[in-house]
């Protein structure tokens, strides 16, 4: 079960790196809030890796073309994902849209049933329809009337390149032949070396502006990679070790984090819906963990 901590880790972490975007968008280009959830975190997660290595006797594991080829795709996904989520933050809707996006469970387990030989327990899919209602309730209420087109392609798409980027993830965590943590380990530093040079090369050449707008917002910045690269370690490490739509079902329990933090930090009244809501996703959580 340390599926489990490695993910609740990852809904904290998840948490605050939202807010914290949230706020970076509202003063620098779309582009830039998503490269900073990259910039600074290729150094931490070698720091990672090799405390990792400094207690283990693995030997360096084989990369292989295909290897390469599977992290190329899931940190340009991952990218697209990110940049859709920013998107959202400023669409009317963003509510609505957002809960879309975390129909990312449900698709990852379907495609990976369909395409990466997942099994999963009746149990297991029980929980994953349930957490998907529940995200749609929480996120949907009585303004389902107004939601947009855009709104909802947007949060759809972005969940459907979340959900693919965690099952190259876990199917590049088994390509390497080593422990699972440093598997891990190593993917996550792959993708977001990838991902760090990759956006701030087409930033250069097409956006140049918004380096400047990331150096105004530096702490920012820095914050944000490192509370995005401790959340990685932990999606990483904990979808090496369980079936992405189980994690990522469990993940919806950022959901009920950040209402909490609505009502007992902000003061804001929780609704019977929001009840419901939060109910659901605490049974959807128990049918994952025992799936």
């Amino acid at each position: 079960m340390s599926w489990v901590l490695f993910t609740l880790g990852a809904v904290i972490m998840q948490t605050v790196r939202n807010a914290l975007q949230s706020k970076l968008s509202g003063s620098v280009n779309t582009s830039g809030v998503t490269l900073s959830r990259f910039i600074l975190a290729p150094p931490i997660a070698l720091v990672y890796l090799l405390m990792l290595y400094s207690n283990s006797a693995s030997q360096l594991p084989q990369f292989t073309g295909s290897f390469i080829t599977v992290i190329l795709c899931a940190s340009l996904l991952q990218i697209a994902a990110t940049s859709l989520m920013v998107i959202l933050f400023k669409q009317k809707n963003f509510a609505i849209g957002a809960g879309l996006a975390k129909s990312e469970a449900l698709v990852a387990g379907v495609v990976g049933m369909l395409f990466f030989g997942s099994y999963l327990t009746p149990l297991g899919w029980a929980g994953i329809v349930i957490g998907g209602i529940a995200v749609f309730v929480l996120s949907s209420g009585n303004r389902l009337h107004g939601i947009s087109a855009k709104t909802m392609v947007i949060g759809l798409a972005c969940g459907t390149c979340f959900a693919l980027t965690s099952l190259l993830v876990r199917e590049a965590s088994h390509m390497l032949d080593i422990q699972y943590t440093l598997a891990a380990a190593w993917v996550l530093l792959w993708v977001l070396c990838v991902q760090a040079i990759g956006l701030s090369g087409y930033i250069v050449l097409t956006k140049p502006f918004v380096f400047k707008q990331l150096v105004n917002a530096k702490k920012q910045v820095l914050a944000i990679s490192t509370v995005s690269c401790l959340g990685s370690i932990c999606w990483f490490t904990a979808m090496a070790l369980q079936h992405v739509a189980l994690v990522k079902t469990l993940g919806q329990l950022e959901v009920l984090l950040t209402l909490l933090l609505s009502h007992y930090w902000l003061k804001n009244t929780v609704t019977k819906r929001e009840i419901v809501g939060l109910l659901l996703i605490g049974l959807a959580a128990v049918f994952v963990m025992w799936a």
